[in-house]
């Protein structure tokens, strides 16, 4: 018996070892941890439970029969982050580059298999070459089966990828289909066709990192949310935005106790809007004054920051903020804003999370550039996701919701169930001046004064939408957060089901 467990111990030691020493040094060298070493810092202490670590490629061809190493370059199985159950991937570049094999992707499948049918999340840890070569059609094959899981887990259980090394050719498209990407600088990088590739065939000279490093990701494509600037910065933070997230579809959001008042009065939200309509505020302040202890966790903060999506809590349970933001082209809509938002609202509705949303729009972004890129057909996906969406949904005009943009925002119109405006709110077709120029034509200087001062006067201000039931109370901004708790509560049974349809057909 003694002789059985001494074997065991020992290829548990080969398998834990990777590549070896020499390449694990080299990972160590680049600023980067091992597969197994993130793990340790991703998951609870002493929760994680390996699967399939004796695992090894089946390949003969090209000499790589006489070479095979325990675990074949990815470590699978599952742990706990604060308690919480997670299955987990972490592949690992000390084992053939961390390249993908026929066995490799049967781990990975393996792992969301269980993942789906237990309703736990899935968190990715991307370090990977791509394809194993040697293996061809096969690794290829096994590419599809992953990404043809990450399409069954959409909505069903929440998927995170952390991208830290390499991700290029179709293994980016495994982490393009989970919910959301975070990225390591300096270290890590996602393209389909790499600098040399550009090279040949256009003649652009690029780098790795301009073609599709974390800085290109999170504020040009918007294909990474988060770019952190090492393994362990990345790590922490996936393990705080966990706790944000519930398990699946089928449980309720997560709840952490708060000693923050639920009906605590904010005063300065009275006097945070500006006399001036035309200056800017910061609507970060509006959000941190109204969630739990000031904590926000935002998305894609560094892309079309001109609108605001994250996660706050409110008396301890997790919703998803959705605002204008006044600081940046002065919180008009525009393509960007409206993918980024719309994907946001559907993950939110797709996890039954409340979304609160806080409006302050001048209207959709005007000119050529918008209307040849598709402003109309990209408006319509957050329009659509809004009007989908059949979670709670509380809305707070602080200040401007003019045209369509106002009917987009969540408005009652799209079912919002607890419609709110400050005083200072402004919800018309359009600012005065532009609505007068329009109206009334061939005026004196004195006389447009007079009408813009009686369209003001007549529409800038909340009481019109609220006498027609659009708005269902002027609130005072002190008050906003007792507002919005007060909802929450009154729709945690809320119950409302779109008609059966097999999936619907979201403008892309």
């Amino acid at each position: 018996m003694s002789a059985n467990i001494a074997e065991m111990e020992r290829r548990r030691d080969a398998a834990r070892l990777g590549g070896g020493q020499k390449r694990i040094d080299t990972q160590h060298a680049k600023g980067k941890l091992t597969a197994r070493e993130r793990l340790d810092v991703l998951l609870d202490e002493d929760s994680f439970e390996g699967l399939d670590m004796y695992v090894e490629h089946n390949c003969v061809d090209f000499g790589m029969d006489g070479e095979r190493i325990p675990g074949d370059g990815v470590v699978t199985g599952s742990g706990t982050i604060n308690g919480r159950l997670v299955f987990v991937y972490s592949q690992d570049f000390t084992v053939f580059g961390g390249s993908l094999s026929e066995r490799h992707a049967q781990k990975i499948c393996k792992v969301m298999d269980n993942a789906m049918k237990v309703g736990a999340p899935v968190i990715g840890l991307n370090d990977s070459g791509g394809a194993r070569i040697q293996e061809g059609v096969a690794a290829l094959g096994g590419y599809a089966e992953v990404f043809q899981r990450n399409v069954l887990a959409s909505g069903v259980i929440p998927q995170l990828s952390l991208i830290m090394g390499p991700c290029a050719g179709g293994a980016v498209y495994s982490p393009a289909m989970t919910d959301f990407i975070f990225m390591v600088k300096d270290s890590s990088y996602m393209f389909v066709t790499g600098p040399d590739v550009v090279k040949t065939v256009t003649n652009e000279f690029v780098t790795q990192e301009e073609l599709g490093g974390a800085i290109t990701h999170t504020t040009k494509t918007s294909v990474a949310d988060l770019a952190l600037e090492n393994d362990i910065e990345a790590l922490l933070t996936a393990r705080d935005f966990f706790d944000y997230l519930p398990l699946s579809n089928r449980e309720e959001v997560p709840e952490r106790p708060s000693a923050d008042p639920w009906d605590r009065h904010e005063m300065s939200l009275d006097t945070l809007i500006p006399a001036n309509a035309n200056q800017p505020y910061d609507m970060h302040e509006v959000i941190r004054k109204i969630v739990d202890e000031a904590e926000f966790f935002e998305i894609q903060p560094a892309h079309a920051a001109n609108i605001i999506v994250g996660f706050g809590r409110i008396e301890g349970k997790t919703i998803g903020v959705v605002a204008n933001q006044p600081l940046v082209m002065a919180g008009v809509l525009d393509i960007n804003t409206s993918k980024k938002a719309a994907r946001f609202v559907r993950f939110c509705d797709a996890f039954n999370i409340p979304i609160l949303t806080l409006v302050d729009v001048p209207g959709f972004l005007p000119g050529t550039s918008q209307e040849h890129n598709g402003i109309i057909k990209h408006g319509a996906k957050l329009l659509f996701a809004y009007a989908e969406a059949t979670v709670p949904k509380i809305t707070v005009i602080t200040r401007k919701a003019y045209g369509g943009a106002y009917d987009v925002m969540a408005s009652k119109h799209l079912r919002g169930d607890l419609n709110y405006a400050w005083p200072t709110a402004e919800i018309a077709v359009m600012g005065a001046k532009g609505a007068v120029e329009i109206i009334f034509r061939g005026l004196s200087a004195e006389e447009s004064a007079e009408k813009v001062a009686e369209y003001e006067e007549r529409f800038a201000n909340p009481f019109v939408a609220a006498s027609k039931g659009f708005i269902d109370e002027v609130i005072y901004p002190h008050s906003t957060r007792r507002r919005i708790a007060l909802g929450l509560r009154k729709l945690r049974g809320k119950s409302l089901e779109n008609p059966w349809k097999k999936h619907d057909n979201i403008p892309l």
